[in-house]
């Protein structure tokens, strides 16, 4: 009995040890293993220079937990998660030979970014990234650069050279100058959406995927012609994919379009940004809760918060509501469960957690955050291996 004992011992002092080395460089998960998520977090640089974070989120109680850094990549102002989630792809938003797309590995036991491999984009100041479910390519808005970038990805997740540049300037000097924000595919990924804030307009790709030649963009159409001035943005679109919303950045407006095989209809124009006045607006980001019920837009520069709609069941938008946030709320993300918001306030250099009422669509705030430099991306990543 006294040496089985003994051995018992001797093998829980040996798993604590494996445990301990094992997560040497990075904190333990939360033992609630269903109700974590990895939550990544692109920064701007800094003193600290920060880089990629990735932090532990409990989407039941909004607890958060530092997990680990990847501090080696200058302003990974974007990031997109690959569908198996294996992958991770950021933009380093610099200029020329520093304007580059990024791959990683992510690794969910220990939540550690490993780098893959970087390409340049052949376009300044990439500021979106977007990936295809297949993961074989990579998309880049690449903004004062105005231009669009593709790159095939092997299977490894490694970013191949790139296989299509478009650019949207007529000539050198055209005005106004093409900003280029985001790509965005539509549900079924028949298209890719590219918002084009300097011209006002949304351009629309038909999708050819071939590996083997490289060709994955078609058929550029512009697909809507705001109002001048506009400044088209980020995009949404609605979880049955009859409705896309078009945050617009410099009207501080939502252009709510019905939308059908490509195709975009305006059929509503809603004002996110109402505190500013005529003053200059900067809304930013844009997103639906999983059920669809309400939409959410963060504005910035003035009056900064979080704009709160109701989704009415012709897709059009009814506001209810304003949530005031910290400085320069720049992007948020809603928790697949519906139960939070999390904002990333540039300026005030925190994360902050608010709940969502869920009959309501309203947000508290939880008094829950996380100091962090300049954050401006936020991404989840489920906790479990698929």
């Amino acid at each position: 009995m006294t040496l089985k004992k003994s051995n018992v011992f001797l093998w829980c002092i040996f798993t604590l040890i494996f445990i301990s080395c094992k997560n040497k460089s990075t904190e333990n998960f939360s033992a609630i293993q269903g109700d974590i998520l990895c939550m990544l977090v692109g920064t701007y640089d800094s003193d600290n220079n920060q880089g990629l974070s990735v932090y532990e989120f409990n989407s039941e109680t909004g607890e958060i937990k530092f997990v680990s850094q990847f501090s080696a990549i200058s302003n990974p102002s974007y990031l997109a998660v690959s569908a198996d989630e294996q992958f991770v792809y950021a933009v380093s938003e610099n200029d020329k030979a520093a304007a580059v797309a990024v791959a990683f590995s992510f690794d969910k036991e220990t939540g550690t970014l490993k780098l893959i491999d970087s390409e340049q984009t052949r376009g300044d100041s990439p500021c979106y990234i977007a990936v295809n479910k297949g993961n074989n390519f990579v998309t880049t808005a690449n903004y004062s650069g105005g231009n669009l970038s593709v790159f095939p990805v092997n299977k490894d997740g490694r970013l191949l050279p790139i296989s299509q540049v478009f650019d949207f300037q007529n000539e050198e000097g055209d005005s106004p100058a093409s900003r280029i924000h985001t790509t965005f595919f539509s549900p079924d990924e028949k298209y890719l959406f590219v918002t084009d804030l300097g011209k006002d307009k949304i351009y629309r790709y038909t999708v050819k995927a071939d590996a083997d030649s490289g060709m994955f963009l078609q058929q550029q159409t512009t697909v809507a012609d705001l109002e001048k001035g506009s400044g088209p943005r980020h995009l949404s679109f609605s979880r049955d994919g009859h409705w896309m919303y078009c945050l617009c950045e410099r009207s501080g407006k939502i252009a709510v379009f019905q939308y059908d095989e490509g195709n975009l209809n305006l059929i509503q124009s809603v004002a996110s940004d109402t505190t500013s006045g005529t003053d200059k607006k900067g809304s930013a980001d844009i997103h639906l809760t999983p059920d669809g019920q309400f939409l959410y837009s963060s504005n910035r520069l003035k009056s900064d918060g979080i704009a709160i709609f109701s989704v009415n069941s012709d897709g059009t938008l009814k506001s209810i509501g304003y949530q005031p946030t910290g400085g320069h709320p720049r992007n948020f993300i809603i928790t697949p469960n519906g139960k939070f918001l999390l904002v990333a306030s540039r300026d005030n250099n925190n994360v902050s957690v608010f709940s969502i009422h869920k009959e309501t669509g309203l947000l508290e705030n939880t008094s829950i955050e996380i100091q962090i430099e300049k954050p401006v991306c936020l991404k989840f990543i489920s906790r479990h291996k698929q």
